[in-house]
């Protein structure tokens, strides 16, 4: 395992959550960059998990294929299916480059910060369980 390279996709993921709860105390959120940066938030959190397990991320935003391969390691990841976590999917390119531009209103983006909060919490202790010190 990189260290340094695990460390930096946990970096990067932490900046995606931020930017989302920060924006969505505004008055006017944009939801669609909300939800964007909440699937990034997931996607990173288990390439990073993968990382950890010396298995190199593939290039996807499908989060059902990495949380697939994160079951491989460990089947607890498939409860991250059985919450909904691939609902975060679209929002890699859809809200961003949809030939019809897509919005979510203000509860469908709490639900996509909920779902990356619990990627975020379930793959940070597995990397606790394992001895990793964030």
């Amino acid at each position: 395992m990189n260290e340094f390279t695990l460390r930096q996709w946990i970096r990067k993921a932490e900046h995606d959550l931020k930017i989302g709860r920060d924006e969505m105390k505004t008055a006017d959120p944009a939801t669609d960059m909300v939800c964007f940066h909440m699937q990034q938030c997931a996607e990173k959190y288990l390439k990073a998990f993968l990382i950890f397990h010396r298995r190199e991320p593939p290039r996807t935003h499908r989060l059902a294929a990495l949380i697939a391969l994160c079951a491989q390691i460990d089947p607890d990841f498939e409860d991250l299916m059985r919450w909904g976590v691939d609902e975060l999917t679209p929002y890699a390119v859809e809200a961003r480059y949809a030939e019809e531009f897509y919005f979510p209103d203000v509860e469908e983006t709490q639900r996509a910060i909920d779902l990356a909060e619990r990627v975020r919490d379930f793959v940070r202790k597995k990397l606790k369980e394992k001895g990793f010190r964030l």
